[in-house]
């Protein structure tokens, strides 16, 4: 297994480690943290084949496709109901005292 290392790619500077993890799925997975961004992750299970390069392309990728989602309009659901169906429309009632 390949010990903790950094890149840089896109103008970030990426740190990668593995750590065991405590808590369920349990196992050694990659951590990463990226400069300018608060946030740490642990996207994939470290593998016996693993090699920087191979760790690097899978972090970039899975950062790329983060950001994307991050870029995107949030959306919203409603919760409650069911989707697609319209309450039955009021029949139309004519005004009183007009003929």
């Amino acid at each position: 297994m390949i010990g903790p290392f950094t890149f840089e790619h896109g103008g970030r500077t990426y740190a990668c480690s593995t750590e065991k993890r405590k808590t369920e799925p349990t196992g050694t997975w990659w951590w990463f943290n990226v400069s300018g961004d608060s946030q740490r992750y642990a996207p994939f299970e470290a593998a016996s084949g693993d090699s920087q390069a191979s760790v690097r392309s899978r972090v970039i990728a899975y950062y790329e496709r983060r950001q994307v989602a991050r870029s995107q309009p949030d959306v919203r659901h409603q919760h409650f109901g069911r989707p697609g169906k319209t309450p039955p429309a009021k029949p139309a009632t004519p005004l009183r005292g007009k003929p």
